[in-house]
């Protein structure tokens, strides 16, 4: 290793300071190429930052390592069954449903991608372009962006809806793709800012050492974006939970007799943004805490930055469990869910599921199951897009005789 460490930095001519004229230079830019084919740059900055004295990159995939690959492979399986779920049903292909699909695709493709990235890790790391790893990682970070920018996108969503008290008209489809569109094209240019040229290739000093080939101010970058996120996410939903129980307070002075049931509703609310929030802040605060580290310690200096991929699983955990807050919330995904795995085991003749002991899957299918009145209505997320139907009630007209 050594030996190869010479031989790049012999090779490389020594670092110029960078400029606007330098940076358009047909010399300048074919350096950086050159950079980015070069593994021998990619193994000067794992050996910068101590990673080579690691058992994980000499031999293949470690235990952990596949205990790995098996969450991300119940990610992938668990999501996909929500995503066929929703398509396969018509009641879904509604406004209100896009931003849950879209979450759902972007859990599904954070478990996909990060098994290629535990394939793609380990010894395999060593044989990788600085290219390839900047693609690497960067399929990560696009699809987790994109899930935690989507749990922002349907709160903003929500908490327009609840302000407004609007039905969902077909006006809402182009908020909804809007609201789509923004947070997927954040979470591409988080994850490419780093190929653009936001990196520490040439400047070891200012490398990560969780990502070696990252800056450190790219990190923090990230870090205080998800923040931002995380903290919008929580007063929005704080707001559309006040604003519920203030509607809740002022119907009940209307109608007295339904006024424990709505209580119960805004309760109930409360509970689940809750459970949604507080899994989400458990899944991704020990890697925040990781990377804020990773910013303020020297190379060398904390040693548990070492041990960054289990942080990362914490993290990917959030995936795996969303689609387990879905059923456990939502009546409708619950019922699609169920006959999309097997209506014959689980349902019987009459419409109704079969007994398991279990209360939460205790849901009729009967024809005749009864439908919600029609009306104004306004829906309010779990969270993760799972929706409880809180509906405006006025005071019925009295009959006049003519």
């Amino acid at each position: 290793m050594a030996a190869t460490q010479s031989a790049y930095t012999d090779a490389s001519p020594t670092a110029e300071p960078f400029t606007a004229s330098s940076s358009s230079s047909p010399s300048y830019l074919m350096e950086i190429y050159e950079d980015y084919q070069n593994n021998a740059v990619l193994q000067e900055h794992y050996n910068y930052t101590g990673k080579l004295k690691q058992d994980r990159y000499k031999d293949g995939l470690k235990p952990e390592a596949i205990a790995f690959l098996l969450i991300c492979l119940l990610i992938v399986l668990e999501n996909a069954i929500v995503l066929v779920a929703i398509w396969k049903n018509k009641k879904f292909h509604l406004p209100m449903y896009y931003l849950l699909g879209n979450l759902t695709l972007s859990d599904l493709l954070a478990g996909f991608t990060y098994m290629v990235n535990i394939l793609m890790s380990g010894a395999n790391t060593l044989k990788l372009t600085p290219l390839l790893w900047f693609l690497r990682e960067a399929g990560v970070f696009v699809t987790l962006s994109a899930s935690v920018i989507s749990l922002l996108a349907i709160a903003i969503e929500r908490h327009i809806t609840m302000i407004k008290m609007k039905p969902y008209h077909g006006a809402k489809r182009n908020r909804m793709f809007a609201l789509i569109g923004a947070s997927w094209a954040l979470s591409v240019l988080l994850g490419v800012l780093p190929i653009m040229g936001w990196n520490c290739l040439g400047e070891l000093q200012l490398c990560s050492t969780v990502l070696p080939l990252y800056a450190k101010s790219y990190v923090l970058f990230c870090v205080s974006v998800f923040s931002a996120v995380l903290l919008a996410i929580v007063v929005l939903y704080l707001r559309v939970f006040l604003t519920v129980k203030s509607n809740t307070r002022r119907l009940g002075s209307l109608q007295r007799k339904g006024s424990v049931r709505r209580s119960q509703k805004y309760m109930a609310l409360l509970k689940t943004v809750t459970i949604v929030l507080g899994a989400f802040i458990a899944c991704w605060l020990p890697l925040f805490v990781l990377l804020l580290l990773d910013f303020i310690c020297d190379i060398g200096g904390c040693s548990i930055l070492f041990k960054a991929d289990y942080f990362l699983v914490v993290a990917m955990v959030n995936s795996l469990i969303n689609p387990v807050i879905y059923t456990l919330t939502s009546r409708d995904i619950r019922k699609a869910i169920l006959k999309l795995l097997c209506r014959h085991c689980l349902i019987t003749k009459d419409g109704q599921v079969k007994k398991f002991g279990m209360p939460f899957l205790e849901c009729s299918f009967s024809k005749t199951e009864q439908t919600a009145p029609q009306g104004l209505e306004t829906t309010i997320s779990s969270g993760n897009g799972t929706s409880s139907p809180i509906r405006t009630i006025y005071p019925k007209p009295k009959s006049v005789k003519l």
